[in-house]
């Protein structure tokens, strides 16, 4: 009896897996379902708000002792240049700090051998990030810093404080673009737009603008600053199914 049992169970469990192969080679071997795969942009340009500066101080000596104590004395004084313009504590913040050794570079001679280099000194370079939120005031900074100590160049991004509204409008106009297309497209090869299946998004913010060596400015001039405008970009990738008429 348990033998008849068994036999029968194994009948059935070799049924159901040809059932669940076949259906299995049945839908491996269907077309996929026809689709249509389109791509939108969307910008949005607006005025910025606030400035990032780098500001960065660096000094040289024949010690590292004493390349470090003119760099600290000069960047105190950009420090508290910047409380004084009414920059809070957490909008200055420390962003590189190195301390490097100097040496001759000594020319090659007419045999081919060359001198071994000789240590000459120090250098130290400390580098502060400078968030300005009110951008009328980025050129007294610049001037400020520079006539404090800051002379070894830096960088200047001109950004928003909270873009979020602009990039959600990029990112909708982004996307009635892509449906919009793909309606277009449907109609002209003689079929309807079915359901969303995907859609993925790739984001641009505005880069950094590099700044000019800071020590090229007059000091004795504040620094003409052109704050411009900040695009938000948003391209969507979306995929639909598509209904044939």
């Amino acid at each position: 009896m348990r033998n008849k049992r068994t036999l029968r169970g194994a009948a059935l469990l070799a049924i159901t897996f040809c059932c669940v192969s076949g259906a299995q080679l049945v839908f491996a071997g269907e077309e996929p379902a026809p689709r249509i795969l389109v791509a939108g942009e969307g910008k949005v340009e607006i005025a910025p708000d606030m400035a990032v500066l780098n500001l960065s101080v660096m000094r040289q000596a024949s010690t590292a002792r004493a390349a470090l104590a003119a760099n600290s004395a000069a960047m105190a004084k950009v420090l508290d240049a910047m409380m004084a313009l009414g920059i809070a504590k957490q909008d200055v913040q420390t962003s590189t700090f190195n301390i490097q050794p100097r040496y001759t570079n000594p020319a090659r001679q007419t045999s081919g051998a060359t001198e071994a280099r000789k240590l000459v000194g120090y250098s130290v370079r400390n580098a502060v990030t400078v968030q300005v939120r009110d951008i009328s005031r980025v050129g007294e900074v610049l001037d400020t810093s520079v006539t404090l100590g800051v002379n070894d160049g830096g960088g200047i991004e001109f950004t928003n404080n909270d873009p979020s509204a602009a990039i959600t409008e990029a990112r909708t106009t982004a996307m009635k673009k892509a449906l919009s297309k793909a309606q277009t497209l449907a109609k002209a090869a003689g079929v309807r737009v079915g359901r969303v299946l995907e859609i993925s998004e790739q984001h641009q913010s505005p880069r950094p603008m590099p700044m000019a060596r800071v020590a090229m400015y007059d000091a004795a001039e504040s620094v003409p600053i052109a704050a411009g405008t900040n695009s938000y970009k948003v391209t969507v990738n979306v995929t639909l199914a598509i209904k044939q008429q």
